[in-house]
């Protein structure tokens, strides 16, 4: 039963958190003519004249760029909510976010106003950014430790079939229509509604009852459900020994992190991997694909088919990596991903340059596409999320989280502001700069980045102190800290004694 406990709360938290995420990416590539058309028939009826061409390209690059603004809100305000609501209740608050925008973006078009598609595209941003910080603390905090890393990859998993759900509800058959397009956001309401259903049900993060609720009782239950086992007083006890490892318990704040010497690196390598998650160019490939598609003779109406490959092969390399992450480990396959990501955007950006030599270059073009995609899932897509929660322990995990995320965001609006600009200039090499982010990406990680599955938090936070340059207390030490936290003295020195 255990494994049921941990997977619903792994998969229901990921339905109405990064599912939506992955299908607010890629849900308004398929209305897009009919949002434009939309926004045109409005302005004539307000202004009676038709709208400029800067103004429409204007309005539209707001519409899908505002997206990456409520992102930055929701990462900033998370760690405030998450503080007074916990993990579990944030992502429950979070829905109402998602059902607002819903509503907005639905009877946007009803009301004829495109300002209502805007400001609900700006509020599921929100919910998304809210979304991506408090998943991956909640599914890192409630999984033991032999399978974070699978749990953790659910986020992943659920963004690459997110993206795929607003491929598949946006083809000419079902919703991507000139009659039917905003019927496409009305689904956002769906999964924020199994979210609200299922998640109440569920316990709440034991660390964060047991560190900041106090609440023994609680905690011991939540594990005790999530691992389907009566004693869990294993457990119950490395989580002790985590909150008397740490100098401060109560939530650090985000100049506090950023001042402490001892948790330096694990910041830097959060923000260069962030950024390389979303520099590395896996956006810009979308806004390919059907180029290069029409480039190798593929007629316009099976386009939107042949963009369902992408789809699919991303969920099941994110399906793949989940599997195999606790094997091979988040280190290795971080490296191979941006590293096969590096050579297959070369080969690519070759492709594209010998497109007209011969008939079978534009179908080498695409499958170059669907392995820098591939390569992406099987890391680069879903690790960083998992590092952001197991490189810092509980008190700096808000904090860590805030910052991630709003690099996250910030280099998300960034590619998609500045990227159409670099295409312009350098045509098919636009992808070169993606190889170098790729490749620095890998070298960092390479150098810096110890591996981390199969490790409490505190042993991770040790096998960084010799870069961060903070002695490690001596054993001795640390068996006088046991002993020094006197409240639970007794309970301990037996503990300590059965285990010598």
């Amino acid at each position: 039963i255990s494994d049921c406990c941990l997977l619903s709360a792994a998969f229901f938290g990921s339905l109405g958190s990064s599912f939506l995420y992955g299908y607010n990416l890629s849900v308004v590539n398929a209305p897009a003519l009919y949002i434009k058309e939309f926004n045109n028939k409005t302005w004539i009826e307000r202004y009676g004249e038709p709208i400029g061409a800067e103004t429409a390209t204007l309005l539209w690059s707001i519409t899908v760029s505002i997206f990456a603004i409520g992102g930055v809100l929701g990462a900033l305000s998370v760690s405030l909510i998450i503080k007074v609501l916990g993990r579990k209740g944030t992502l429950l608050v979070n829905n109402i976010f998602a059902l607002i925008a819903a509503l907005l973006l639905t009877l946007g078009e009803r009301a004829k106003s495109f300002e209502m598609l805007i400001i609900g595209r700006l509020v599921i941003g929100v919910d998304s950014g809210i979304a991506l910080s408090a998943l991956p603390m909640y599914l890192g905090e409630i999984s033991p430790k032999h399978i974070r890393g699978f749990i953790g990859q659910f986020n992943s998993i659920l963004i690459c079939l997110g993206v795929f759900t607003g491929q598949v509800l946006g083809l000419p058959e079902l919703l991507g229509q000139e009659s039917r397009w905003n019927y496409l956001f009305t689904f956002l309401a769906l999964p924020a509604v199994l979210q609200m259903c299922v998640l109440p049900f569920l316990p709440e993060s034991p660390r964060y009852l047991l560190m900041e609720r106090r609440d023994e009782a609680g905690a011991e239950r939540a594990f005790q459900r999530f691992l389907g086992k009566t004693d869990v007083s294993q457990e119950l006890e490395e989580v002790h020994a985590e909150a008397r490892a740490q100098e401060n318990l109560h939530t650090v704040s985000v100049l506090q992190l950023l001042r402490n010497p001892a948790v330096r690196w694990q910041l830097i390598t959060i923000i260069i991997t962030m950024a390389c998650y979303q520099l590395c160019g896996l956006n810009a490939i979308w806004y390919y694909t059907n180029g290069i598609l029409r480039e190798a003779g593929f007629p316009d109406n099976i386009l939107p088919y042949i963009t369902l490959s992408t789809g699919i092969i991303e969920t099941l390399a994110a399906i793949v990596s989940g599997l195999v992450i606790e094997r091979i480990g988040r280190r290795p396959l971080l490296i191979f991903g941006f590293s096969a990501m590096a050579v297959f955007f070369s080969l690519l950006t070759l492709c594209l340059n010998l497109q007209d030599r011969t008939t079978w270059m534009p179908y080498l073009s695409y499958v170059c596409i669907l392995v820098v995609i591939a390569s992406f899932c099987s890391g680069p897509g879903g690790i960083p999320f998992i590092l952001t929660g197991e490189l810092f322990e509980q008190s700096y995990r808000p904090a860590a989280f805030m910052i991630a995320g709003v690099v996250n965001w910030l280099s998300n609006f960034a590619v998609g502001l500045l990227f159409p600009f670099i295409q312009e200039a350098l045509q098919s090499f636009a992808f070169l700069v993606f190889v170098v982010v790729c490749t620095l990406g890998a070298i960092y990680l390479y150098f810096v980045l110890p591996e981390t599955k199969n490790k409490t938090f505190m042993d991770i936070s040790q096998s960084f102190a010799k870069i961060n340059k903070i002695p490690l207390p001596s054993p001795a030490q640390e068996m006088e800290l046991v002993l020094s936290s006197d409240t639970n003295g007794k309970v301990e020195d037996a503990k300590i004694e059965s285990s010598l």
